[in-house]
C-alpha cells in the first residue's frame, strides 16, 4: 500500500463510524477524510463503507481493513514505548516484569533506584503473564526455570539461584510437633502446589519424597500456600528471603542447592545498552550481591 494516509484515515473512520470524528482525531477537515476514503476505495476496488444518515458503517472488506490497521496501531504505539527507553538519560518510564512471588524482592530495589532517579517514573508488572519485550512491553523481565529463557534477540544473564528452604509455624508445631530429621517427615502434613507438573525443583523433590495423601493443602497461587503455611496447615517451602519477615516460622530443613529457584535478567538487544536499563541492572545486581554475601 503506498499512501499510508489513507489507510489511516479509513481506519479512524471505522473505529468511529463517522467522518466528523475521524477528521477531529486526525486533524483535518471532514472533506479530506472522505477524500481519503474514497480515492482508498477506488484503489482497492471495493466498498469499505455503508453510507448512512448516522455515519459509515464498516463492510465486511472494512472489518479486515479495521483488523488489520488495529494491530498495525497497536505495534506502532508498542515500537512507540521502546524508542521512548533509548534515551542517553535516566528518566521516562522504566517498565520491569516478574512472577508475583517475586516482588517483594523487586519493589524495595526499584523504590531505592526511583529513589536514586526522581525524573524516573517505575513500573512493576507481576504477572504470570509472559509480557513480550520485543514489542516494547517491558524494558526488564526476571523470569524463574531451570534453563536460560531461548527467546531470539533478547540478552539473558544468570541473576541468582533463590535459596528455598522448608518451614513450619508455631500454629502448626504445637499441635502436630516438628520433625527431627528427613526420615520423619511422612509423619507430616504438608501444603504444595495443584500442578501436579510443576516444575520447581523443591516441588519435584516432595512429590519424590512425600505421598500423595500428605499433601493435604494444594494451591496453584504461591501466594496461597505461603498463607496456608503461616496458617499451620502444614510444613511448606518458601524463599528464605520470605521466610526471615516471619517471625513465628522456624525451619524444618536448611535449604538445599537442588531446591532453588534459577532466577535470570532478560532484556531485549534493542534497549539492553540504554542509559536507564544499563543503570537498572547495575543497581540489581549489586543490591542483590550484597544481600546474599556468605
Amino acid at each position: 500500500m503506498e499512501n499510508w494516509d489513507e489507510v489511516r484515515t479509513a481506519f479512524q473512520v471505522a473505529r468511529l463510524g463517522t467522518v466528523s470524528g475521524a477528521a477531529e482525531v486526525l486533524g483535518v477537515h471532514h472533506a479530506t477524510v472522505i477524500r481519503h476514503v474514497d480515492a482508498l476505495e477506488g484503489r482497492l476496488g471495493v466498498k469499505l463503507f455503508q453510507r448512512h444518515s448516522r455515519g459509515y458503517t464498516p463492510t465486511e472488506a472494512g472489518e479486515d481493513l479495521l483488523r488489520v490497521a488495529r494491530a498495525t496501531d497497536d505495534q506502532f504505539a508498542q515500537l512507540a514505548g521502546r524508542i521512548k527507553g533509548r534515551g542517553n538519560e535516566v528518566t521516562g518510564e522504566l517498565v520491569v516484569t516478574a512472577l508475583a512471588e517475586f516482588s517483594r524482592i523487586l519493589a524495595p530495589i526499584l523504590a531505592t533506584f526511583q529513589n536514586q532517579h526522581p525524573g524516573l517514573v517505575v513500573r512493576l508488572k507481576a504477572s504470570e503473564r509472559l509480557f513480550r519485550l520485543e514489542y516494547g512491553e517491558a524494558h526488564v523481565a526476571i523470569r524463574a526455570g531451570q534453563n536460560a529463557p531461548g527467546e531470539p534477540d533478547n540478552v539473558v544473564q544468570k541473576l541468582l539461584d533463590q535459596p528455598v528452604g522448608l518451614y513450619a509455624s508455631k500454629t502448626y508445631t504445637d499441635t502436630h510437633g516438628r520433625p527431627s530429621g528427613p526420615a520423619e517427615l511422612g509423619d507430616h502434613l504438608f501444603v504444595g502446589t495443584d500442578d501436579t507438573g510443576s516444575r520447581a525443583p523443591f516441588a519435584q523433590w516432595l512429590r519424590t519424597h512425600v505421598s500423595e495423601d500428605r499433601i493435604v493443602f494444594r494451591a496453584d497461587d504461591f501466594h496461597a500456600q505461603e498463607e496456608a503455611i503461616l496458617a499451620g496447615a502444614g510444613l511448606g517451602f518458601m524463599a528464605v528471603e520470605d521466610a526471615k519477615r516471619v517471625p513465628h516460622l522456624s525451619e524444618v530443613m536448611a535449604p538445599r542447592r537442588d531446591w532453588a529457584i534459577p532466577l535470570w535478567i532478560v532484556t531485549h538487544m534493542d534497549l539492553h545498552r540504554t542509559a536507564k536499563v544499563q543503570a537498572f541492572l547495575k543497581h540489581l545486581k549489586q543490591t542483590i550481591s550484597e544481600r546474599h554475601k556468605p
